[in-house]
């Protein structure tokens, strides 16, 4: 079994929908049992708390439950564990480089895999933007998965 890891900056808006779309894509594919999957934030900020409620909503409209998972902190050990390390921008990644020092070729920049066309982006946070931003997030990180279940697929 492959492990994944989402990891944005509070661990409550982006990673945790990135996840949740993650696992249903990969349900649809029928690789639910070859694959695992988390999420965590650079940051212990939220540590404990569900998922933003904007992102639990938009969440839901597309058949995504995420309402079970809490937020955690990023650990050094994550980057041992781990197989995929997707951050949402690159904050994020400069942070999983620096701070935490896990191994380079273990990490992505989410948007790297997009099918959009819109390679190497960061994810927007949406906290404190309103429903709409959420639902931006959703599509960017939806056409994301979809590229990187298509990678993780070409690599069997």
């Amino acid at each position: 079994m492959q492990s994944v890891l989402f990891v944005c900056l509070g661990n409550i808006c982006r990673s945790p929908l990135a996840q949740g779309i993650f696992e249903k894509h990969i349900r649809a594919a029928g690789r639910d049992a070859a694959y695992d999957a988390d999420s965590a934030g650079t940051s212990g900020w939220h540590a404990g708390e569900k998922p933003h409620s904007g992102s639990i909503a938009v969440a839901q409209k597309y058949g995504v439950s995420i309402e079970k998972q809490r937020s955690r902190p990023v650990h050094a050990k994550d980057g041992e564990i781990f197989d995929y390390i997707l951050a949402m921008d690159s904050a994020n990644r400069a942070a999983l480089l620096g701070e935490f020092h896990f191994p380079q070729e273990k990490i992505f920049l989410m948007r790297d895999f997009a099918v959009d066309g819109k390679k190497g982006l960061s994810v927007p946070d949406p906290w404190g933007h309103g429903s709409d931003a959420f639902e931006e997030v959703y599509r960017i990180l939806d056409a994301a998965i979809l590229g990187f279940v298509a990678y993780l697929q070409q690599k069997r």
